[in-house]
């Protein structure tokens, strides 16, 4: 969903210039961009005052005496960049033979030889390593605010794949690490600075450079680079996730990332093995018509998209397996658990929307959700300490990539821990398909030009539509769920519309009691309502509950999950913005008993990484239940009982509320 224009309680002036002259309407982005050209100048115009008042700023009096916006000019001789590794005890300086990266690695660069320092210096990773360009780029901003991110981003005409102020060191400003380069009698006539940051690095392929800048983010002056890094081995066969292809558990689907594009092999149960088939995606296949990152300045090399199939296995059972090719190189063994069969008694599942990904480092990159890894790593947990998850199901806003393509890489490598052990099942969102021209239901920029390409690519869900009809149901233990895409044209008489229907109208009671329907945006939500929304549209489209909500009824769906607003949310059984039954409190929990059915439940579950969003004062009559913390929801299912939890990303893994359905 999109950022808030709102920084620390007060307005944040640009960017709401921004929404007011690119979002009068969700439904007419075509219109504006004709005027894209002005739009641009504004901002230049923006920020080139900026950068002026910058240049008078008295911290960049000795540096940058020199400097003009679009070069830096810089005389220091001592100035210099190394880069040493915790498994290696040498160095490389920024003229010195590279260092090779391991998969994940973490990297100690500093920076030495400085003879101001200043809170505006920061030092950024670029890949491939091509020394960035520090030409203003007006354009960069427009794209960023675009794709909903509102947190200041560097503008370089390059994307780094992160970056960190230097004062994240706690010697450096204070001059805490320094180094007597001129002295005369005794005396220190010339004294410089250091400073250390360290990233943790993970195999993306391509080449590296580290790149030291002041200036800011606004107007960046690069003043050193780094020599080339390259990786080890940039074909490493690396961050596999599991998906479930259809309801019988017999089969697993492992796909992974690899530098390498001949065929792979995954090996399991023994020694059963599976050839990997291969894709991958270009510039040209993102949404082109209109400047985007995806196919600009946000594009990296996807590499390889390797996906295999495990067959012949048995439902509710582990397996060892392992992966790539001897070209490549093998993974370790890990293993995995197949979820129950269509029809099993039990099943327990976790669902969620809206992680996105943060780095371990601290360090920022387009696009941070604060909450990803405190979800990410409490869901880790609980599945190795108690193996009580069968599936993991995540509705929507994946990674928040949204067209910085090494980002997927990121998000990939951080779900790993999980998904490489059970299924992980997904539904598409805002921030993976939405862009204009593109024939989403909004045209919004929101994917940042992906258009679903990546999306897609990644995490092949078991569609029974085609390319760019990403809805599906899968059956799992008495559950029968059924994803749809809230992007794609979902109005009575469509493709998807009667897909749905149809989908419904066929689920097997006897053997599926309990339905739960999934897509990303909501048909109920309590959200704040703030200006934003009264710009570009609330967080539920009041077109959508009319031509949904009689699928639901008449399909007697139990649950309704949803994501697009960042919290949770649980309603009574509610049709129509009516409530046609309340839970009875039965042991403390709050019951349904759909014996009689009435109307679905519905549950927003955008608390898995993003920043939280609060609620309106004057709560609708059908909210039952709001928490604005982040958290999973946990459901155990069996013939007669589903029970649902909301449980929070604490160390005590604090669970907030619980609910349930019986029949």
């Amino acid at each position: 969903m999109k950022g808030s224009f709102m920084q620390g309680g007060a307005f944040n002036l640009p960017v709401l210039y921004f929404i007011l002259d690119h979002f009068s309407s969700i439904r007419i982005w075509r219109k504006i961009t004709a005027n894209s050209t002005s739009t641009s100048l504004s901002l230049r115009a923006m920020r080139e005052q900026q950068a002026q008042h910058l240049l008078k700023d008295p911290r960049f009096s000795s540096i940058n005496k020199r400097r003009k916006l679009e070069s830096c000019i810089d005389f220091n001789p001592y100035l210099s960049i190394s880069i040493s590794t915790a498994a290696s005890s040498t160095s490389a300086s920024s003229s010195a033979a590279t260092l090779l990266l391991q998969d994940v690695e973490n990297v100690t660069v500093t920076v030495s030889g400085i003879l101001d320092p200043s809170e505006a210096d920061w030092i950024a990773v670029f890949s491939p390593a091509t020394a960035p360009d520090t030409n203003f780029c007006p354009l960069n901003e427009a794209l960023y605010l675009e794709t909903g991110d509102v947190s200041p981003q560097p503008l370089t005409c390059l994307y780094p794949v992160k970056y960190r102020y230097v004062s994240a060191d706690p010697e450096y400003l204070s001059c805490g690490n320094s180094e007597c380069r001129e002295e005369i009698l005794g005396k220190c006539l010339v004294k410089t600075c250091s400073g250390s940051i360290t990233f943790r690095i993970i195999n993306i392929r391509t080449t590296m450079l580290f790149a030291f800048f002041t200036g800011g983010f606004d107007a960046p002056c690069l003043l050193k680079t780094s020599s080339a890094l390259n990786f080890s081995n940039p074909s490493s066969p690396l961050y596999a996730h599991l998906a479930s292809p259809d309801s019988t558990a017999t089969s697993m689907r492992l796909t992974w990332v690899s530098g390498n594009g001949d065929p792979q092999e995954v090996y399991y149960d023994g020694g059963r093995t599976s050839t990997s088939t291969i894709s991958t995606f270009t510039p040209s296949q993102m949404c082109s018509e209109l400047d985007n990152p995806a196919s600009g300045f946000g594009w990296h090399d996807p590499g390889y998209i390797h996906t295999a199939l495990m067959t012949q296995l048995t439902p509710s059972s582990s397996y060892s397996y392992y992966y790539g090719s001897a070209v490549a190189g093998w993974t370790t063994s890990r293993s995995f658990k197949t979820p129950p069969a269509a029809g099993a008694k039990t099943l327990n599942v976790v669902m969620y929307g809206d992680m996105g990904k943060a780095e371990r480092d601290h360090s920022d990159e387009h696009y941070v959700q604060p909450g990803a890894l405190g979800v990410i790593d409490a869901l880790t947990e609980r599945i190795s300490a108690l193996e009580d998850v069968d599936l993991v199901f995540h509705v929507g806003d994946i990674s928040y990539a949204t067209g910085f393509m090494v980002e997927w890489d990121s998000f990939l490598e951080m779900i790993n821990p999980v998904a490489s052990r059970i299924p992980y099942m997904t539904a598409i969102g805002n921030h993976e398909r939405d862009f204009p021209y593109s024939g989403s239901v909004y045209e919004t920029p929101d994917s940042g030009g992906e258009c679903g390409v990546a999306y897609e690519a990644y995490f092949p869900m078991p569609t029974q539509a085609g390319v760019d009809k990403p809805w599906y149901s899968i059956e799992s233990g008495p559950v029968h769920f059924t994803v749809m895409s809230t992007e794609h044209d979902w109005t009575q008489g469509s493709e998807q519309y009667n897909w749905i229907q149809n989908d419904l109208a066929m689920v097997d009671r006897s053997s599926t009691p309990w339905v739960i329907f999934a897509g990303h945006r909501p048909a109920y939500s309590s959200q704040q309502d703030t200006i934003v929304n009264d710009i570009i549209g609330g967080a539920v489209d009041p077109s959508f509950p009319p031509a949904i909500e009689p699928l639901l009824l008449n399909g007697k769906v139990d649950l309704a999950v949803w994501g697009h607003v960042h919290n949770y949310e649980r309603t009574c059984a509610v049709y129509k913005s009516k409530c046609l039954a309340f839970p009875s409190n039965v042991n403390g929990v709050d019951t349904y008993n759909n014996t009689n059915y009435k109307a679905p439940v519905h549950a927003v579950i955008g608390m898995a990484g993003f920043t939280l969003d609060s609620f309106s004062r004057a709560p609708h009559t059908w909210s039952s239940v709001r928490i604005s913390k982040f958290g999973y929801t946990y459901i155990q299912a069996n013939p007669n009982r589903l029970y649902v939890q909301f449980v929070t990303s604490s160390m005590a893994g604090t669970v907030e509320d619980s609910f349930q359905f019986t029949k």
